[in-house]
């Protein structure tokens, strides 16, 4: 199977983020618990051009991660996994089921509460900490089994993507959104014109960035549509799209998603874990991602390929479809901002928060200690 050059260095970036976003995490929550944790989390909070640090991370710098999930998304569209319709369909049905089964799984329990709203928290999966466990698993992994999880993570995200445009937006300023969807089209026209200069639409999409953010729609947004409107023509490396994916790979796996990690896990844990974890809210999250996620992937691809949508690829196995379900579950960052999204209530949003990081921590041991065990299984029956 091939595998292109820029698939090779999303995945090696992606998987290098994942470590680094562990440590990241357990240095902001180690100084966020000690005696410098006050004045750790008011930095955070200092106030510039009229917005917290936090909130610039939040609204500014994750638009330009998802501006390259966006880039991804193309890329697996035109030439990836998802080109061929037939090989497309199994990691979309594996993301549906991602992403319907542990949202309903959370409304279960807290459908008609105050948090409600969080039914998309257990719904994403983290890339970079998903490829990250994978690759610990060194070279018995699998190509299928690689691109297959990078698919679903990705079709994953555009859910999560689709999820906040649609559900998390709470009022709409029609003038700004009509203004910054005017500039989205003026840049798709370029684009039609061939008009192939990549600064002229980073300007577009600072302009289009400014009115989203202003409109009440999460300015993230403006990241996955100015990715569709930057030429891509064959995908090659002369390219916009491809220059552009490729320059921001390390920035967004090495700065970007490392400091929205510091930013986003300054958690003051509380002494009461058990009455924490017993909140519905807090059930929902870990049953979603930890249960949901696998239980839910597994079975709508199953379900796929048993009425013959598309065929599971012959190096991949039904266990390992299973063991990278529960990579899914790793949500982190994703699950994270859209904690932040779902909740006003600081308390709420902390304690969703500690929630997610052990969910994603016992659903990224489960992936690979089952995967390690499934994987070396196979690798001796080969031999």
């Amino acid at each position: 199977m091939k595998i292109t050059k820029l698939y090779k260095e999303f995945f090696n970036s992606e998987k290098t983020s994942g470590l680094i976003l562990i440590i990241c995490t357990i240095l902001s929550l180690t100084i966020a618990n000690s005696n410098s944790g006050t004045d750790y989390n008011s930095f955070w909070n200092i106030q510039f051009a009229g917005h917290s640090i936090i909130h610039w991370i939040n609204d500014g710098l994750m638009t330009i991660f998802f501006l390259l999930i966006g880039l991804e998304l193309e890329r697996e569209i035109y030439h990836g996994e998802l080109s061929n319709i037939k090989d497309a369909l199994l990691p979309i049905f594996a993301a549906l089921g991602g992403i319907i089964i542990p949202a309903g799984i959370f409304m279960y329990f807290n459908i008609g509460t105050t948090t409600q709203s969080g039914a998309g928290i257990p719904m994403a999966t983290d890339i970079a900490f998903a490829l990250g466990i994978l690759s610990l698993l060194g070279n018995k992994v699998p190509t299928s089994l690689k691109i297959f999880l990078t698919a679903l993570a990705v079709i994953d995200d555009l859910g999560a993507i689709l999820i906040i445009a649609i559900f998390y937006t709470k009022a709409i300023f029609w003038i700004n959104l009509l203004i910054a969807l005017s500039i989205f089209g003026l840049l798709l026209l370029l684009n039609k014109l061939q008009v192939k200069k990549l600064f002229i639409y980073l300007i577009g999409g600072v302009a289009m960035w400014y009115f989203m953010l202003n409109s009440g729609v999460h300015a993230t947004i403006t990241g996955v549509l100015l990715a569709f409107a930057i030429p891509y023509k064959d995908g090659g490396e002369n390219s916009a799209s491809y220059r552009l994916q490729h320059f921001l790979h390390k920035p967004v796996a090495f700065i970007i998603l490392p400091v929205f990690a510091l930013a986003n896990t300054a958690i003051i844990l509380d002494s009461n874990i058990s009455e924490t974890l017993s909140q519905n809210s807090s059930i929902g999250i870990a049953l979603g991602l930890i249960a949901g996620k696998p239980l839910g992937i597994f079975c709508l691809s199953f379900l796929a390929v048993a009425l013959g949508f598309c065929k599971l690829p012959d190096d991949l196995s039904w266990k390992s479809v299973i063991g990278v379900g529960f990579l899914g579950g790793i949500g982190f960052t994703m699950s994270i901002f859209i904690t932040l999204l779902a909740f006003d209530d600081q308390e709420i949003i902390n304690k969703a928060k500690f929630v997610i990081l052990i969910s994603s921590l016992i659903a990224g041991l489960i992936g690979f200690i089952s995967l390690k065990l499934i994987l070396n299984k196979e690798c001796k029956e080969q031999s």
